[in-house]
């Protein structure tokens, strides 16, 4: 059921969060430029509003075919909204309320395309106050659902991002603005000899090591989820799960929806919600698959908070066959977002000389900047 709006800013944030109950994927970036794409365009015109909202949060063909007919069914659903709550409050409010009933009667003129010489003060959307801030671990219920769709478009847009990779190349079939623009600065900024480039064949593989033990639970169904979402997008991706034990999850992520993924996952994990064991678990993985996965175009990703139960001792012998036989070894830590944190727990100690990144992981905004270190 939507909620009643009565500024335009308001409704189209609400109106993304529409598109994402119809399987479109965007994220907080999608809501802000498109918010932000009002101070460049007439939005008093009904269809080059439409064409704009259509350029900005479409990402797919079938999400431009099925763009118009969502569009008109939201507004459609708005002004019918709207018309009940300014005919409420013309019988039950008072004179003061009308100010705001003058709203509605003004968004509801902009819905049927009539234009108005009134100058709308648009709001800005501010970041700090979406869920792109808050911690996983203070998600309200009736938040999850938004959540779980930027999740998704984060762990995708990341995703693109690996894979776009280009290299100079004269007869390559994309120009290179940047390296153009350097090139022909000499000659006054005329652009009188292009530079080219082509994909660059990226062969970087991705290895995730996730911590489900009890004290990531708060965490572990989002970074979950977000890898469920990244490995559907980038193929040389091998994830595994540790707690007491490791198991590796790749195809179980691959042939599953993350629901029933899940489900198979932690009925198979004896370790899964209990104590850690992080160094037995490195030892593990290092002789059971490093030889095979592992090498100077292997990226480390270890999801954890630290906390090992069992004999650290171990750890270092494992991290350091990692660091040696790895190009980057990043740890994502829940607590580093913590302005106070300090990796001081006996497993963070014994991996920190050979972690390349110590980096928080509790938040959609900490999530984004994946993209740098990789």
């Amino acid at each position: 059921m939507l909620i009643r709006q009565t500024s335009l800013t308001a409704n189209i944030v609400q109106f993304c969060r529409y598109l994402r109950q119809h399987d479109f994927t965007m994220g907080v970036e999608e809501e802000s430029l498109a918010l932000n794409a009002l101070k460049h365009i007439d939005y008093r015109s009904r269809d080059v509003f439409k064409q704009a909202l259509r350029a900005v949060l479409c990402r797919s063909r079938s999400q431009v075919s099925a763009f118009d007919q969502l569009f008109a069914d939201y507004w459609k659903e708005l002004e019918k909204a709207v018309d009940a709550k300014t005919v409420q409050k013309e019988k039950k409010e008072p004179k003061p309320m009308q100010q705001q009933a003058q709203a509605f009667k003004a968004l509801k003129s902009w819905l049927h395309g009539n234009k108005t010489d009134e100058t709308e003060t648009t709001a800005a959307y501010s970041l700090h106050e979406s869920l792109s801030r808050k911690d996983f671990s203070m998600v309200a219920p009736d938040e999850l659902p938004e959540l779980t769709q930027y999740l998704k478009a984060l762990a995708k847009r990341l995703a693109a991002h690996t894979n776009r990779r280009y290299r100079a190349d004269a007869g390559g079939n994309k120009p290179d603005l940047r390296k153009t623009l350097r090139n022909n600065m000499r000659r006054g900024g005329e652009l009188l000899q292009l530079a080219w480039r082509k994909r660059k064949p990226n062969r970087t593989r991705l290895v995730l090591l996730c911590d489900v033990s009890q004290s990531m639970e708060l965490y572990t169904s989002f970074l979950l989820q977000f890898m469920y979402g990244f490995q559907q997008a980038y193929s040389r991706t091998q994830t595994f799960a540790f707690g007491t034990t490791l198991q590796e999850i790749t195809p179980v992520l691959a042939k599953n929806d993350f629901a029933t993924a899940m489900r198979k996952i932690s009925s198979q994990n004896q370790g899964w919600s209990g104590g850690t064991r992080i160094g037995t678990c490195l030892m593990h993985f290092v002789s059971q698959y490093g030889k095979r996965l592992i090498n100077k175009k292997t990226v480390v990703i270890i999801l954890s908070d630290g906390w090992d139960q069992g004999d650290t001792s171990v750890i270092p012998e494992s991290m350091g066959w990692l660091k040696t036989h790895s190009r980057k070894i990043i740890w994502l830590n829940p607590l580093a977002g913590f302005d106070r944190y300090q990796p001081d727990t006996a497993g963070m100690q014994a991996a920190l000389p050979y972690i390349h990144v110590l980096a928080p992981v509790h938040n959609l905004q900490s999530l984004r900047r994946l993209a740098q270190y990789l």
